[in-house]
């Protein structure tokens, strides 16, 4: 367990005996032990502090993983400063959305991720310094912000620190409490742009010591880190192998296949992905050896189907699986403990340690059992909010409602819970069950996506007089994405060339996962609701049952 453990970057310090042999990373071929990434968190920090005088400035960090990805969120921790981890699957238009809406004073990048967004780099005034890992001077200077650049190594070379104080400098940063923010989680919103959840310091290590604990794990671990690093539950097989002195595998993974052999080549303990990768994962042929060392498998971002997790409990029979649900705003709220999967397999568990799940009336009072109310969560993990969003976050985030009868009415400050958006129920038991979701929000090969981000894209096409976008069941990646499009009167391309002409844009301007499985186009305007917005749930159901009745 590390020491003093309050702040992120505390979980790194290990007992000095130990952090120097007692390896923390694998990426391919190389290893970094908790004494060498301890080394590289302490010198980038300290070169944040040369630059950035006062703490909670933005450090955006866009690369893929690998050691530097953890380096910097943690020597942003170390800093004082709030790392913002970029999806890497993100096109330019989202990351520079996310640099502007952030006002982040540090970018850490390669130079192949630059390139794209070079010349509108340069336009960003409050962006101080970008940090590239791999550019020569010849590279830098054909950039546009070339004088904004430094190297990676040139930014820890000016730190020289002597090992003696490596583990003191590591607990004793710019002043700091576990109330102050440490992190910014970019999630699509329904206001068609990323938002940005904001993290402290308690969310992350109190999440990191809460799932360890029913993980159960423990310094002998080696957890793959499969899941993007930029999405909370991905970021948490970090936190919570460090939390204990566990080793963690990155894996940029093309293919499933990639997944099976570096468990079988590590001897994996620990496996956490989402439903549609796991259905990925259990058509795969598994050795039978993987479960004698495959101690739990666990699934987050939405309902594991029930016919995958009996093909994986009959890959790996001797592994525990773990069902588990959260949301980026509160990081992680239930799970499903493994001696009750056989009795309710739907369930999503109960609150996790340290956590209270309660499921409320729209008047604020608890539902009984089998009434179906909205989910929200009390405790430690509550987020401080959307990043500078005081829209959104008054409607996650709001005061604990009197009547939920979780504390005394005498209490005169109020308490803060996020209500979640996701309609539940319990059965007599305590066990919750998801039901669905209040807003529109759709969610796809493990991602929540904005209807409106989708048709932004589809309306900058130029060809598009009214767009709507929405999800519908599928087996294999849980929604998939539809586009209904209205083109203009005077658009002379034929529907085909619509089609390849939105979808090539589409491509080019989101990530895979959000763009749209299919484009369906109408010559009549789109249907609209009693506020005169396009109606998308008249339109998805209008689609649904043409779909059903084979037309």
């Amino acid at each position: 367990m590390a020491i003093n453990n309050y702040l992120l970057h505390h979980l790194i310090v290990k007992p000095s005996d130990v952090s120097k042999s007692k390896m923390a990373l694998k990426h391919e071929d190389k290893e970094l032990s908790y004494f060498e990434l301890g080394k590289d968190v302490v010198k980038l920090a300290k070169y944040l502090n040369s630059l950035l005088p006062t703490p909670q400035n933005r450090i955006s960090i866009f690369l893929e993983k690998r050691f530097e990805f953890v380096s910097s969120c943690f020597a942003s921790s170390c800093a004082g400063q709030i790392f913002i981890p970029i999806n890497p699957i993100l096109k330019s238009d989202q990351v520079l959305h996310i640099l502007n809406d952030s006002k982040s004073s540090v970018f850490i990048t390669t130079l192949e991720r630059i390139k794209t967004i070079d010349k509108a780099l340069i336009e960003l005034d409050f962006l101080n310094k970008i940090i590239l890992l791999d550019a020569t001077d010849d590279q830098i200077n054909k950039l546009i912000c070339a004088k904004k650049i430094c190297r990676w190594q040139e930014a820890l070379n000016q730190a020289n620190l002597p090992e003696t104080v490596l583990q003191k400098t590591l607990l004793s940063t710019r002043a700091a409490i576990d109330t102050d923010a440490v992190s910014i989680f970019y999630t699509s919103g329904s206001t068609g742009k990323p938002k940005g959840v904001v993290l402290s310091h308690r969310n992350m290590v109190f999440g990191a010591k809460n799932v360890s604990s029913y993980l159960e794990n423990n310094s002998d671990d080696i957890l793959l880190a499969a899941l993007p690093l930029s999405f909370d539950a991905g970021f948490s097989q970090l936190t919570t192998g460090f939390y204990v002195g566990a080793k963690i595998v990155l894996l940029n993974y093309i293919l499933p296949n990639d997944i099976l052999k570096l468990v079988v080549k590590e001897k994996i303990t620990g496996l956490t992905a989402v439903p549609p990768l796991w259905i990925q994962i259990a058509n795969l042929k598994w050795p039978n050896s993987v479960t004698d060392h495959l101690r739990y498998f666990a699934n987050t971002g939405g309902k594991m189907p029930l016919e995958i997790l009996k093909k994986l409990r009959t890959h790996f029979p001797k592994s525990k699986p773990f069902l588990m649900y959260g949301l980026t705003e509160s990081f992680r709220s239930t799970y499903l403990p493994p001696d009750e999967i056989e009795q309710r397999p739907n369930s999503i568990g109960k609150a996790i340690p340290n956590a209270q799940i309660l499921i409320l009336k729209p008047d604020g009072s608890p539902c009984k059992a089998k009434e179906p109310g909205e989910l929200v969560h009390r405790g430690a993990l509550v987020g401080l909010g959307y990043w500078n969003d005081p829209e959104k976050t008054a409607e996650r985030y709001k005061f604990l409602p009197p009547n939920a009868c979780s504390r005394p009415s005498e209490i005169m400050i109020p308490e803060y819970v996020v209500f979640s958006g996701d309609l539940v129920e319990k059965d007599e038991d305590g066990f919750i069950y998801f039901i669905g979701r209040n807003d529109e929000m759709m969610k796809t090969s493990g991602y929540r996506v904005s209807p409106m981000e989708v048709e932004e894209v589809i309306y900058n096409t130029g060809v598009a007089e009214e767009v709507a976008s929405f999800s519908v069941p599928d087996p294999k990646l849980e929604q998939i994405i539809i586009a209904v499009v209205k083109p203009f009167s005077h658009e002379s391309l034929s529907n085909s060339a619509l089609n390849e002409k939105i979808l090539n844009y589409c491509n080019d301007k989101m990530p895979s996962y959000m763009v749209p499985s299919q484009v369906e186009f109408s010559n009549e305007n789109l249907p609209r609701n009693q506020n005169g917005k396009i109606d998308r749930k008249s339109i998805a159901l209008a689609f649904i049952n043409r779909n059903k009745n084979g037309n």
